[in-house]
This record gives C-alpha cells, sequence and structure tokens, in this order.
C-alpha cells in the first residue's frame, strides 16, 4: 500500500468525514483515477513528435500510454479523422497515488515561479484539472534527450459530490493551492 493511501485513510478521510457530516464512509470524497493527456498538434506533419511523446509519458507514468486519434477531419488544421494527434495515459490505484505524490512533492515546486496552482480549476463535479507547459518538471525526463519541450494536461477525477468537498480533499492531500 502506498504512503499517500495510508495518510489518506487514517488522516484525510477522518477530517473530511468531520467537516461535511458524513455518516458513511462510502461518502467520503476520494481520489478515483488520473488522466495524463499529451495533445500534440505537430504530429500531423511529423509523426515522429509521437514516438518521443509516447516515451516520455511511459516515462512519467510507469504505464504505457494510449495513442489518442482525431474525431473530425478540419480542412484549416489540415487535420484527417483518425490522425493519430496526441497520446494519453490513466491511472488508478496504486500508481494514481504514486504519481499524485510525485506531482505534488517533486515535480510542481520545480515549475518556475511557482506561486500555487489555481483553486478554481474545478469542473462543477469536484473533479480538478491542470495545465502544465514543460514536462520537464518532473524527474524521470531526461533533459538532454528531449527534443522538444511539450505541455500536458492532467485531469484528477474524485468521487467527490462538490467543488467544495473535491478542493478540500485534495487540499488535505497536498495540493498546493494558490491563497
Amino acid at each position: 500500500m502506498s504512503q499517500l493511501k495510508s495518510f489518506y485513510e487514517e488522516q484525510v478521510a477522518p477530517k473530511l468525514k468531520e467537516k461535511f457530516g458524513f455518516k458513511n464512509q462510502m461518502q467520503v470524497p476520494r481520489l478515483e483515477k488520473i488522466v495524463l493527456n499529451m495533445g500534440l498538434g505537430e504530429a500531423i506533419q511529423n509523426i515522429k513528435v509521437l514516438d518521443g511523446a509516447v516515451e516520455e509519458l511511459m516515462a512519467i507514468a510507469g504505464q504505457k500510454p494510449v495513442i489518442t486519434r482525431a474525431k473530425k477531419s478540419i480542412a484549416a488544421f489540415k487535420l484527417r479523422a483518425g490522425m493519430p494527434i496526441g497520446c494519453m495515459v490513466t491511472l488508478r490505484r496504486r500508481r494514481m497515488y504514486d504519481f499524485y505524490q510525485k506531482l505534488v512533492n517533486i515535480a510542481l515546486p520545480r515549475v518556475r515561479d511557482f506561486r500555487g496552482v489555481s483553486p478554481k480549476a474545478f469542473d462543477g463535479a469536484g473533479n480538478y484539472s491542470l495545465g502544465i507547459k514543460e514536462h520537464i518538471i518532473f524527474p524521470e525526463i531526461d533533459y538532454d534527450k528531449i527534443d522538444k519541450i511539450k505541455g500536458m494536461n492532467i485531469s484528477i477525477v474524485t468521487t467527490a459530490k462538490s467543488d467544495e468537498e473535491g478542493r478540500e480533499l485534495l487540499r488535505l492531500m497536498g495540493m498546493p493551492f494558490r491563497k
């Protein structure tokens, strides 16, 4: 069992239960999954960019990403339906907790001029999304081996019913929100 999961069960869950007055243990919000997504528009011209992205995302997540394809054709972008334009990976259980711990304690503090993440990026159902401009903040990425700095989206899906519950869950689990 990962450190973060035991920390959640011993300290975070009882605080949430007390604050929101949950009667049942199953009502307490928890992390469900974390989805990492790397959209690569330049993969239209150069398919090799995608191979590098897949390798890097695999190093970050510790799990093989799936290649995402375009749903619609857009002539202005020279894009046809079915063309590979990105990659994503869904983390659950142990890998999810390990990644969350790495994100909060190692990767985010390495961002330049970091003052905390926005507390407003919730979707109304307690799920949180954040964008990262440079994927090199992760310790697994060797700066010398990358050809181009890529951005990525990280979506943290929780079982919380409201943004307030989701925000409190992530705050107690160490997410550095801006004051």
